[in-house]
């Protein structure tokens, strides 16, 4: 009698997992998506303080955003996925370099939604073979709260700075996300490995955490030189320091994050011409320079404007 074959003999998770690695995903997790948890109540207490700032899309959509079948009736289960972008270098060593323009590790490579999105769909094409069944694919495009689907799903937990954190990826990981209207097992939720660990709160350089696991948008670095569309705020500049693209103080202290090694992904290598650039390099950039430098990056969805603004207040805070 011929031995079985091994891969028929696999459960559906197992082989929706297998194919997720085969797809270059570093992670993958599964939940029922009525199991949130408290995400929705501690969503609308993120809305109701005014947390968000300027976001108003996360008010307009709130709805949708608590309930993944307000947004696609039929949906039963999300396969979330995560890829690291762990950097070769901390982050924090940079700000030590007044001429240099620091850029968020996740934003000095090719957009990561490209990236993402491109095997998100290649990993939906084999779990529909695999479940017959129809699929939505999402990296950060639409109304859902990723980050407690992660968590649900085992992928991670939230840590105290409200991002994803991985026992072995740390801070650092990209995510996205497959609703289906299969119904596949779930895996167990990722306990809060946090503990009594305040680094993440106490670097901020803006105190922009008013409590564990709650962000104030408006007084985050990374909001302010990103999402923000006015002046920046005196209060705030002398802390940007060489910040140009975001800040990731909260993300590089964490202590998980020794256990991440560096991402080799080549196809979200980081660009020797985003590593940190010359302030004085960026101060020559018109709009149109600006454009062709950044194209197919996170930083063209800035726009010319607000990154100029940020390069200036960098550019007064190096003292040169």
């Amino acid at each position: 009698m011929a031995n079985a074959n091994p891969a028929t003999s696999m459960s559906r998770e197992t082989r929706i997992k297998a194919a997720a690695r085969a797809c270059g995903f570093d992670h993958c997790g599964i939940m029922d998506v009525t199991d949130l948890g408290n995400a929705p109540s501690e969503f609308r207490a993120f809305l109701e303080a005014g947390f968000h700032g300027e976001m108003e899309w996360l008010a307009t959509t709130a709805d949708r955003r608590e309930a993944p079948r307000a947004l696609w009736s039929k949906a039963r289960t999300a396969i979330v996925v995560a890829q690291s972008y762990a950097p070769m270098i901390d982050p924090m060593d940079r700000l030590g370099e007044r001429g240099r323009g620091v850029i968020s590790a996740y934003a000095k490579r090719r957009d990561y939604h490209d990236v993402i999105k491109g095997r998100l769909k290649h990993l939906a094409q084999q779990v529909v073979k695999l479940s017959d069944c129809e699929v939505k694919v999402f990296v950060d495009t639409a109304p859902l709260l990723e980050k407690p689907l992660a968590a649900r799903a085992g992928v991670g937990w939230q840590g105290k700075h409200t991002v994803v954190v991985s026992r072995t990826f740390g801070s650092w990981l990209l995510l996205g996300v497959i609703l289906t209207d299969a119904s596949l097992a779930a895996d167990a939720a990722e306990d809060d490995h946090c503990g009594s660990c305040t680094r993440c709160l106490d670097v901020c350089p803006t105190d922009a955490f008013p409590a564990p696991y709650q962000l104030d948008a408006r007084r985050c670095l990374a909001y302010l030189t990103i999402e923000h569309a006015g002046p920046i705020a005196e209060e705030f500049r002398r802390p940007m320091g060489n910040r140009v693209f975001g800040c990731d103080d909260c993300l590089a202290v964490c202590p998980w994050n020794k256990f991440a090694e560096a991402a080799h992904d080549q196809r979200l290598a980081v660009r020797d011409d985003l590593d940190d650039p010359d302030l004085a390099d960026l101060l020559q950039l018109d709009d149109a320079a600006f454009r062709a430098r950044f194209a197919g990056t996170p930083i063209k969805r800035t726009g010319h404007g607000r990154f100029m603004r940020n390069v200036l207040i960098a550019a007064g805070n190096s003292g040169d």
